[in-house]
């Protein structure tokens, strides 16, 4: 099992139930591969450095888990069907990287 974090960017269209549904449906595709949900964190309404299809901001989302490698390229997929995603990104995590987002997640559970 390899240890992933993912951060996608929805459409700031979208409704908070249609924001709720598709945040749930990707989590589900990574169970249902197997994968073990580490982190959730919803990021909110962000301003985009630049334009992604006409679009000035965004709501960010990150998963953190652990999962076998076969699993990505059906989440990845599965992105670049759904119009509602507007951008992705997918990080093998190493030794120090799995130990910043420890250290991260605990300054945010501190803070919330």
């Amino acid at each position: 099992m390899n240890h992933y974090e993912t951060v996608f960017i929805l459409n700031p269209v979208l409704s908070e139930d249609q924001i709720k549904e598709t945040v749930k449906k990707y989590e589900d595709i990574l169970v249902s591969k197997g994968a073990k949900m580490i982190s959730k964190e919803d990021w909110g309404l962000k301003k985009l450095a630049y334009a992604i299809h006409h679009k000035k901001s965004g709501f960010y989302h990150l998963f953190e888990y652990t999962v076998n490698g076969e699993a990505i390229n059906d989440l990845e997929i599965e992105f670049r069907r759904d119009e509602r995603i507007m951008r992705n990104l997918t990080v093998s995590l190493d030794k120090h990287a799995i130990a910043w987002a420890e250290r991260r997640r605990t300054r945010n559970k501190k803070t919330a």
